[in-house]
């Protein structure tokens, strides 16, 4: 039974107790925006009865603030669900929280938040990771049994890897994205982050599936995950993603990597096929300013209607001119502001042949080539990242060398190509996490859950609940 620990506590209680310490961690961790009382009454008796979790703010909620923590929408309440919020309801879930993250899902950090910064559990001068780390950090931190969150580039699997916990993202179109306040529409993703693979794929049947509310939602059948999880792994090809492994060049890189190898070794002993796969590396420097590009091109045509006028908060002006300009430079950060002038720029008429159709065309070879290598492969591993949580105060390591480009890039193949993709936990290094990361075929998820649950095995890290910080 998927979510046997939490399900051996008295129904009522479980859901005061993690209102309770989303309430108490609230001063540290900063992880939530909206803190929502249970509602325990006339709660459906589903597969999730009863079982507390949270929202990234990006997800609509119906009369419930919905601001993707921009000030531009600090006052918007929707007035209709996210498809995935009503199944959720609908297995009788109990919504807990409204979590913190990147201002519009527009960062990694989790720094650039309207309501401020969110905090690593593991060490409160960290970051989350994000932009999905208020919903990470309240499940590290035992806050919340699970969480969902969204992945345009790796903000649920990066996280995940910071704050030692799993995060999924599945095929895209697996999970509807309708009432989800999007970022960058080709490359966006619904996922989530559980404390282990069972949860994780248990979860899955119920998020997935067909709605007709999202015309980019798949008609592909919904396996039992969880009935056919298993960690037996014999005779299963996996590929390490040496791109990624070569680029490790500092300290704490390398000692992740010795994580990695050890992984490796004990795969190979559970009878898989590992063989070391390299890409193009033009190519895969590339994958961080193809990213950049089509994110922002596509989130600042998405965002044109957060003007100050149709949504939010809104300061009158003598024209409709005056109002949106007026608005918007006061309603965005500055992180978004820098994110929608290259979006714009990309846009623009006489620049989209160089600049946006030169990187749709980049993301093409991409995942061309990272497909050829993975159809005679069931997966394709290597570290989340090559990198403990940054602290807070870190500028962090924008010189551009392979470890960043590609250490730290490589999962957004993964929404280039919109494959599902796990990170799990793989260790620790200087007492802080590190996961490492599965990417499969599409549709494939059985088998990264295989995987997945194969190394949870391996490493027995699984479950860990961090509230001593």
């Amino acid at each position: 039974m998927a979510f046997k620990n939490i399900l051996k506590q008295d129904e009522n209680k479980r859901c005061l107790d993690s209102y309770g310490k989303v309430v108490k961690f609230q001063e540290k961790l900063n992880a939530s925006v909206t803190m929502i009382e249970p509602e325990l009454e006339n709660v459906i008796r589903g597969k999730l009865y009863k079982i507390p979790y949270a929202l990234k703010d990006n997800i609509s909620t119906d009369g419930i603030l919905t601001t993707a923590c921009s000030k531009i929408l600090a006052n918007y309440k929707p007035v209709f669900n996210a498809t995935v919020y009503d199944k959720l309801r609908k297995e009788g879930a109990v919504l807990i929280s409204k979590a913190n993250m990147d201002e519009l899902a527009m960062g990694g950090t989790n720094l650039s938040s309207y309501y401020g910064k969110c905090y690593n559990p593991y060490d409160l001068k960290r970051i989350s990771g994000g932009s999905s780390g208020g919903s990470a950090v309240l499940v590290s931190s035992g806050a919340c049994a699970f969480s969902i969150g969204s992945d345009t580039g790796d903000s649920v699997r990066k996280p995940a890897g910071y704050n030692n916990i799993v995060g999924v993202k599945p095929t895209y179109g697996r999970i509807s994205r309708y009432g989800v306040i999007p970022y960058a529409s080709s490359l966006d993703h619904v996922a989530y982050f559980t404390n282990n693979v069972k949860d994780s794929a248990f979860l899955l049947e119920i998020l997935a599936g067909r709605d007709d509310k999202d015309p980019t939602s798949s008609f592909e059948n919904v396996d039992n995950y969880a009935s056919l999880l298993s960690d037996d792994i014999r005779g299963k090809k996996i590929l390490i993603f040496k791109n990624v492994i070569d680029s490790a060049k500092s300290d704490v890189a390398l000692e992740i990597v010795k994580h990695f190898n050890n992984l490796v070794v004990e795969l190979k002993n559970k009878g898989a096929i590992v063989e070391e796969v390299y890409f193009n590396n033009d190519l895969m420097r590339s994958i961080f300013p193809t990213y950049y590009i089509i994110s922002n091109c596509e989130a600042t045509a998405n965002h044109a209607n957060l003007d100050g006028v149709r949504y939010g908060s809104q300061i009158q002006k003598d024209s409709f001119e005056d109002i949106v300009i007026t608005n918007r430079t006061i309603g965005f950060g500055t992180n978004v502001k820098k994110r929608f002038i290259i979006g714009s720029y990309g846009l623009y008429e006489e620049n989209q042949e160089f600049v946006l159709k030169k990187a749709q065309k980049v993301r093409r070879l991409i995942v061309d080539e990272f497909l050829n290598k993975l159809k005679n492969a069931d997966a394709i591993i290597a570290p989340a990242s090559l990198s403990v949580a940054p602290l807070v105060d870190d500028k962090g390591n924008f010189d551009y060398s392979d470890e960043y480009l590609i250490g730290e890039n490589h999962m957004v193949i993964g929404n280039f190509a919109g494959l599902p993709s796990i990170t799990v936990p793989m260790g620790y290094v200087s007492n802080l996490p590190v996961g490492v990361n599965i990417t499969t075929n599409v549709f494939k998820e059985s088998t990264m859950f295989n995987i997945a649950y194969a190394i949870e095995n391996i490493t027995g890290i699984k479950d860990v609940i961090k509230e001593d910080f």
